[in-house]
């Protein structure tokens, strides 16, 4: 699955230097809870990579930390999840990969 991903993960998209930074700025709110060989999460990291979205990748599988912080944010240790911070501190768990991708979508296509 790791060796598929890698040859079929798409070429990003190019933006100016200052757009990409601000892009950049914006993902730093942004942390996806995920399995390395798990398909919805490859499924949500190709976006990433369409998109050229630098968002923090969690692993909840092998690093303990994470899955009890998944847990006790998320409620449930579900992946993938994507961490929504807003401007106010407030966080949002978002859990199915098609929700997370229609959320990158709209914020940052």
């Amino acid at each position: 699955m790791l060796v598929w991903e890698k040859m079929t993960t798409p070429k990003g998209v190019s933006r100016q230097p200052e757009a990409q930074q601000r892009v950049d700025q914006q993902c730093k709110d942004l942390a996806l809870y995920q399995f390395k060989t798990c398909p919805f999460c490859i499924k949500v990291r190709r976006e990433l990579s369409r998109l050229s979205l630098n968002i923090l990748l969690l692993d909840t599988q092998n690093q303990q930390q994470n899955r009890e912080a998944l847990l006790q944010g998320g409620g449930r240790v579900t992946v993938p999840c994507l961490r929504i911070t807003d401007e106010h501190g407030n966080v949002q768990w978002m859990y199915e990969s098609s929700e997370i991708i229609r959320y990158l979508h709209a914020r940052f296509a």
